[in-house]
C-alpha cells in the first residue's frame, strides 16, 4: 500500500493543482457560482478515485511483490497480475534468474578444476618430498636433520593447502563413524615424534577413562588436532619441554584438550585468533604463523558439528579444547 501511494502521490498532487488553478481561472475572470465548480471539481477527484482504486485492486499483487524480499531464488519465477509493467517485470526477472544460474555453474566449475588441480599439485609434491627424505637419511649431521626438518615443514604446508582447498566442498569430503580419541591421539603423537625432538617438546596424554569414543571424520579430527599440537609445539618453544593432551568427559560430552605452558595469547589478540591470516603478535614474533591453522580448524570444527573452546593466559600458556556434544559421545550413550 505506502509503494503505491509513493508512486501516485505526483500524479494525485498535479491533479489537485489543476482543478486549483482551473477555480482560480473561473474566480478571476468574475465567475462567482461556487456550487458548479465545487461539484465540477468532486466528480475530477472521484473519476481521480476511481481511476486509483481499479490500479490498486489489479495491480495489488504486483506491489506486494515488490513490498516483500524474496524468500529463494526461485521466487523470481513467480508470476504477477497480468499488466504491461508486471510481465515486464517477470521477464526481467526471467532472465536474471537464468544468468545468475549460469554464472553460479561457472563459479562451480571453476572452483572444481581449482580443487582438483590443487589436489593433483599437492600430491605430486610428496613424490619428489619422499625421494629427498630418503636421500637425506644417507647424510651425515647435522645437515641429515636440517632437511628432514625443513622438508616436515613443507609437508605441514601442503597438507594446510590441501585441507584449505578441501574444505569448500567439505560437507562431500565427510565420512563419520565412530572415532577412538586415544587412537587419534596416539596416531598424531606418532606421526611427529621428530617434530617434538626437533622442538624439544613431549607430549604427555592424559586420559580420564580408557576407550572414549565418538562420532566424527577420522581424517579431518587428526587434522584439527594436528593443528592445535603445532600451535602448543610452535609457542612453548624453548619455554616448556612438555604439552599435555587429555582426553576426559564434562558431563555428558566428550573433551579432546590439549595444553601447552607457553607465550599465551594476549588479550587483544583473542578475539581475532579464529580470523583467516591472522597472525597476531605471536606469529609475528616467531614468523612462521601462515594465519590459517585456527580459521580451518574452526571451520571443520563446526561442520563437523564439534565446538572449539579456548583458554589463555600470557606467560603462562593456552589450553584448546573441542568439544563433542553428548549425541556425538558415544561413550556417554
Amino acid at each position: 500500500m505506502k509503494l503505491f501511494w509513493r508512486e501516485h502521490a505526483l500524479l494525485i498532487g498535479v491533479q489537485a493543482v489543476q482543478f486549483t488553478v482551473m477555480l482560480a481561472i473561473f474566480w478571476l475572470d468574475g465567475y462567482r457560482a461556487t456550487g458548479p465548480a465545487l461539484y465540477a471539481a468532486f466528480l475530477g477527484f472521484f473519476f481521480l478515485g476511481c481511476y486509483l482504486s481499479y490500479i490498486y485492486l489489479s495491480r495489488r499483487p504486483f506491489y506486494e511483490r515488490l513490498s516483500r524480499p524474496l524468500e529463494s531464488l526461485d521466487d523470481s519465477l513467480r508470476q504477477t497480475a497480468a499488466g504491461p509493467l508486471s510481465s515486464a517485470l517477470d521477464r526481467l526477472l526471467r532472465d536474471q534468474y537464468k544468468l545468475y544460474q549460469q554464472r553460479i555453474k561457472s563459479l562451480e566449475n571453476q572452483q572444481r578444476q581449482h580443487l582438483t588441480f590443487m589436489e593433483q599439485w599437492v600430491h605430486q609434491m610428496k613424490t619428489p618430498l619422499s625421494v629427498i627424505e630418503l636421500t637425506a637419511q644417507g647424510l651425515d649431521e647435522p645437515d641429515s636433520s636440517s632437511i628432514r626438518e625443513e622438508i616436515d615443514r613443507m609437508k605441514t604446508g601442503l597438507n594446510t593447502i590441501l585441507y584449505m582447498a578441501r574444505l569448500r566442498s567439505i560437507e562431500r569430503d565427510f565420512h563419520i563413524k565412530p572415532v577412538s580419541l586415544s587412537k587419534i591421539a596416539s596416531e598424531v603423537n606418532g606421526e611427529h615424534k621428530r617434530f617434538y625432538i626437533r622442538n624439544q617438546v613431549y607430549p604427555k596424554l592424559q586420559e580420564e577413562r580408557p576407550g572414549i569414543t565418538v562420532e566424527s571424520d577420522e581424517k579431518w579430527l587428526v587434522f584439527i588436532l594436528t593443528q592445535l599440537i603445532h600451535n602448543a609445539v610452535k609457542y612453548s618453544r624453548g619455554r616448556s619441554r612438555h604439552i599435555v593432551i587429555s582426553i576426559y568427559e564434562r558431563g555428558r560430552e566428550a573433551v579432546l584438550e590439549v595444553k601447552d605452558f607457553g607465550v599465551g595469547i594476549p588479550d587483544a589478540d583473542k578475539r581475532r585468533i579464529f580470523d583467516p591470516f591472522f597472525t597476531g603478535e605471536n606469529g609475528r614474533a616467531f614468523r612462521e604463523s601462515t594465519g590459517m591453522g585456527l580459521y580451518l580448524t574452526k571451520e571443520a570444527a563446526e561442520h563437523l558439528g564439534h565446538r572449539i573452546e579456548f583458554e589463555s593466559q600470557v606467560s603462562r600458556g593456552t589450553t584448546f579444547r573441542v568439544i563433542f556434544s553428548a549425541a556425538q559421545n558415544l561413550t556417554g550413550l
